[in-house]
């Protein structure tokens, strides 16, 4: 059975920093490419960033300088750190792991909302 669990969210105020963490559990998760998404009120979810196996990865252009994507795979784990969090970054982020086209799962989320 597999299982991504998030963690980490919550209220920060705008220019603050938030680390989250998404713990997978029944996949090999060394082969898998990790991401996190995210999905504001009345709009559609969208990538936030994404790591691969191999360890490269990739931001969408609204979060680059300020968001890093990292992962642990002794503890199948994959961290997201948002610095300079603003307004516009509050959302339901969502854990992700996928092999090529053929397996893709997620996690439930967890809620982050930048407000003072």
């Amino acid at each position: 059975q597999v299982q991504l669990v998030e963690s980490g969210g919550g209220l920060v105020q705008p220019g603050g920093s938030l680390r989250l963490s998404c713990g997978a559990s029944g996949i090999i998760f060394s082969s898998f490419t990790m991401g996190w998404y995210r999905q504001a009120p009345g709009k559609q979810r969208e990538l936030v960033a994404s790591i691969t196996s191999g360890s490269s990865t990739n931001y969408t252009d609204s979060v680059k300088g300020r968001f890093t994507i990292s992962r642990d795979n002794a503890k199948n784990t994959v961290y997201l750190q948002m610095n300079s969090l603003k307004p516009e970054d509050t959302a339901v982020y969502y854990c992700n792991a996928r092999f090529f086209l053929s397996l893709n799962y997620w996690g439930k989320g967890t809620l982050v909302t930048v407000s003072s």
